[in-house]
């Protein structure tokens, strides 16, 4: 439970000069958006509080607990319910209830009933990827089955199988004895599905059953090969949509308000993922997790809640070993900032849980949400460019991480809007000036072209229609490099000769602005170089399709930047982004590289986020360091700007080019700014 004088020493450091009254500069309690035919996930802002409750907490004062949240200044609870252990007297044969709760009492109900009461929402948590033993040895055919027929069993509990009885029988009698006993606004399934590794991070391997094994030769007419292979991902992402669909239907024929998280996602109503970190992470860290993952669900899922949760441990290993404070509020900001909900979990409650650094954060934040919580529902993305994302339904868009995350770098850095997905939804449903694809460019893509849009192809993979003949593949060209032919078209390069290049790049038939410069000797000193050989082999292509340009760098930029952050890559690409926007940017700011800003739309209203990056730091984040007397131009008509954070009006001054710019004095963690 958090204090007053604790909430007020934390709004100072977030560089709060007084809390903002609501309606300041906006009806707090409305909702600009139009909600009609929405469930309740939709039409009001999302304070999530997950509570990953242990056996041993069936036991709690649900009065107590629920009064924790309440302060805590959540509005949605997702508390453990059942599966693997339920906190509530069951009466279907083989679930498993705690023993540790009291005869004649029921947890969850009495939770439900206080948190009710006190306008909170309830999620039920359940969990099918694990039975005991005596579910195992009453049906075997339900569980996990490894190659040799051997069980997965970790700490006690059986792996079940997403084609088995369990999922498929038991969890729907489960969750019917749930809908017809408590009015819950929610249900939330972990680890749904057949997972790759254990909760110790080691494989588990391919299920083996007879159901897999059946129904994978009808999938793909073959055996189970013997590690993961894409169809065989593909045949693991049908079963958990077979399964989703069974749930989603019965509790939709049941309790049609009720919302549906962690099953498919194209089934679920939230989007869910997570932003964590791991003892054993890889450095470079992704600092932009939680705005990465709530910008890619809000736009390749618009109809659906994005839901990013904060995870406040440093490993699963030490799940009681609290993440610093600045971090945890940066991931809940990042969250709200690019049109999610406010997402937060803790294990066992919050009041046993032994470091609350990271909660006490988070809740500081929490309660500044719900002073000012009609800013957080029903936002848009306003962005006018577009960045393809890996993965997504199906077979999903084909990119690699690295140089997925160099171009959102990049965009984030220059505070370029964009919004990614992973899916080509928008087509025909939406308008962007520019598409950027970081991988394997969909053929469906020519169409958007055609039509007059502008696409950046950043990839030594051919795209899916004819742009340039591919002449010779270069595979990862040790000391090659890229001269600037023309500076006029690059003056972000006029200091710049050569910059490298390393990992695949396709020679393609036709001339460009920078051309290759292939392998040649660095060693010892006294031959660098001498034996250069310039080409004219393109860097880049542009061509004209239709109405539109196609502009392709058949060569990895974004692994590159993500890598080895080049300012002459960085300059290369902040050039050929604006020869692109015909408009030009819908941002111009002087503020740090490390500032990410999001332009959203709210109704009749934009809003812009600043979310101050500037604490992190290898494996650390620290406070941001305030900033002052950022000025930032936004190509929109609006008269009016507000400052919420820092509660005063900016002076709004007219430019030539549809521009209106405003200067604000003071940066600290995070600023909301409201344009009308």
């Amino acid at each position: 439970m958090i204090d007053r004088k604790t909430f007020l020493e934390g709004a100072l450091a977030l560089g709060v000069a007084s809390v903002m009254p609501r309606g300041a500069f906006a009806a707090s309690g409305e909702n600009p958006a139009d909600g009609a035919g929405q469930g309740w996930w939709m039409q009001q802002p999302i304070r999530w509080l997950q509570t990953n409750l242990r056996e041993t907490d069936a036991a709690l004062d649900p009065q107590a607990f629920v009064k924790d949240v309440a302060d805590f200044g959540a509005n949605v609870l997702l508390m453990s319910a059942g599966g693997i252990s339920a906190h509530y007297p069951s009466k279907v044969p083989l679930a498993y209830v705690s023993p540790w709760l009291p005869a004649g009492k029921d947890m969850f109900g009495a939770v439900v009933r206080e948190a009710h009461a006190r306008g909170i929402r309830v999620v039920g948590r359940w969990d099918f990827s694990k039975a005991r033993r005596n579910v195992y040895d009453a049906h075997p055919d339900w569980f996990f089955r490894s190659a040799d027929g051997k069980p997965d069993v970790y700490n006690g509990l059986y792996s079940t199988c997403i084609n088995g009885g369990w999922y498929g029988e038991k969890a729907l009698e489960i969750l019917t004895e749930a809908l017809e006993r408590y009015p819950v606004d929610g249900f939330f399934f972990n680890m749904f599905s057949n997972p790759v590794l254990n909760y110790s991070h080691q494989p588990i391997g391919l299920c083996h059953c007879d159901n897999c094994v059946r129904l994978f030769r009808d999938f793909a007419g073959t055996e189970i090969p013997a590690e993961r292979t894409e169809q065989y991902r593909l045949f693991l992402k049908e079963s958990g949509l077979r399964a989703s669909r069974r749930i989603q239907q019965l509790i939709k024929a049941r309790r049609p308000d009720a919302s549906v998280a962690g099953a498919a996602e194209e089934v679920s109503d939230i989007v869910f993922s997570e932003s964590k970190t791991a003892l054993k992470t890889l450095l470079p860290m992704w600092p932009y997790s939680s705005a990465d993952n709530t910008n890619q669900a809000l736009n390749s899922f618009p109809d659906k809640l994005p839901l990013n949760e904060s995870i406040p441990y440093i490993a699963t290993s030490w799940r009681f070993a609290a993440i610093s404070a600045p971090e945890s509020r940066s991931r809940i900001w990042q969250g709200v900032a690019n049109g999610g909900g406010a997402a937060f979990l803790t294990n066992a409650t919050l009041a046993d849980y032994p470091d609350k650094r990271a909660s006490n954060a988070a809740a500081r934040v929490y309660r500044w949400l719900r002073e000012h919580e009609g800013y957080y529902v029903g936002q848009e993305s306003e962005a006018r460019v577009l960045l393809l994302a890996p993965g997504g339904p199906g077979a999903g868009i084909a990119a690699s991480p690295e140089s997925y995350r160099g171009l959102y770098r990049l965009l984030s850095e220059l505070h370029i809007p964009f919004a990614a997905a992973n899916n080509l939804d928008w087509l025909g449903k939406r308008e962007f000036d520019l598409v950027i694809a970081p991988g394997a460019t969909p053929a469906a893509l020519e169409s958007y072209v055609r039509g007059g849009g502008r696409l950046i192809i950043a990839s030594p993979t051919e795209p899916g229609f004819a742009v340039a003949p591919v002449v010779k593949r270069w595979e990862k060209p040790d000391g090659a490099y890229f001269r600037v032919r023309d500076k006029a078209r690059f003056p972000s390069l006029a200091e710049t000769e050569v910059f490298i290049v390393y990992g695949d790049y396709l020679q393609l038939d036709g001339t460009g602005p920078i051309t290759f410069v292939p392998p040649s000797m660095y060693g010892p000193p006294e031959f660098v170089h001498v034996d250069w050989k310039d080409t004219d082999y393109p860097g880049l292509v542009t061509r004209a399709l239709g109405r539109g340009t196609v502009a392709w760098l058949p060569w990895e930029l974004g692994n590159l930047y993500y890598l080895h952050s080049s300012e002459a890559h960085a300059g290369l690409f902040s050039d050929l982004v604006d020869q692109l926007l015909p408009e030009g940017r819908q941002v111009r700011t002087n503020a740090h590289p490390l500032v990410q800003v999001t332009l959203m739309r709210q109704g009749q209203r934009r809003l812009l986020h600043l979310v101050n990056l500037t604490g992190h730091a290898d494996t650390a984040y620290f406070d941001p360091a305030p900033m002052r007397d950022i000025r930032i131009d936004v190509k929109l008509p609006f008269a009016r700007a507000g400052a919420v954070v820092s509660a005063q009006a900016l002076p709004v001054a007219r430019l030539d080019g549809g521009y209106g710019r405003i200067t604000l004095p003071r940066l600290g963690e995070y600023e909301l700014i409201e344009l009308t």
